[in-house]
């Protein structure tokens, strides 16, 4: 019988910054042993490979896309199956971490096939560390809704679950809508209530910043623009 292939999760790079500075030896090297990846997209899975110097050309590695609609994900561990190992890589931190790749997870456990999560970074997990708020307790919510009310009161909800609850409530927005969405913090949660923003999170422009609602108002909300960032608060 054909032993079969173990499936990694290999963290991804959450900006340009050479990956020895963020990626643990194993890491980097089973990230270049592999040749078989399923991906979130192809173009930056391939700019993360040569990054890390793959052991093969990169023409000559399988990558296939996870969000391809025509592809099963059956078809998608057929090679783990064969008995080769493979990689899922989203486009920037953990995959299945607020990313794709949960699913073929699954269907791999399903599968009986061994999975092995790879140390890396993941600036949900970074971010909340660093903000000096609760991290016994936590959520993310992804991203809040764009209309301005519906994110007002998306807002002043999370803000009443914190205080009942005394959990950090953590979310993210589209960078150019960054500024837009600090400025809505300041103007509706309580001047007390705790924010943190952790901007570039590993990169050289990194900035992990945690001031009431109240200190906010004085910070100039441009300085986030197109800039990846995680919002953290606690009432």
């Amino acid at each position: 019988m054909t032993a079969r292939g173990v499936v990694y999760l290999v963290p991804n790079l959450l900006g340009v910054v050479p990956p020895e500075d963020v990626l643990p030896k194993r890491t980097l090297d089973v990230a270049r042993s592999l040749e078989h990846w399923l991906v979130e997209t192809p173009k930056p899975a391939r700019a993360f490979i040569k990054s890390v110097g793959s052991a093969r050309p990169i023409a000559a590695l399988s990558i296939a896309s996870m969000s391809e609609v025509s592809t099963s994900i059956d078809a998608l561990l057929a090679p783990a199956r064969g008995g080769h190992d493979v990689g899922i890589l989203s486009d920037a931190g953990c995959p299945g971490i607020a990313d794709p790749g949960a699913q073929v997870v699954a269907a791999a456990h399903a599968a009986g096939l061994r999975v092995v999560p790879l140390v890396g970074p993941s600036s949900l997990l970074l971010a909340l560390m660093a903000a000096g708020m609760n991290g016994q307790r936590f959520a993310f919510h992804g991203y809040l809704p764009v209309r301005a009310d519906a994110r007002d009161a998306a807002l002043r909800r999370l803000e009443a679950e914190s205080r009942a609850a005394h959990c950090t409530q953590l979310f993210i927005e589209t960078p150019y809508r960054n500024a837009a969405l600090l400025e809505a913090i300041v103007q509706t949660l309580a001047p007390a209530t705790r924010v943190c923003v952790a901007a570039d999170v590993t990169l050289p422009t990194e900035s992990i910043e945690t001031r009431s609602a109240r200190d906010w108002r004085r910070v100039d909300a441009q300085r986030y623009a197109k800039r990846p960032a995680i919002f953290l608060l606690e009432a």
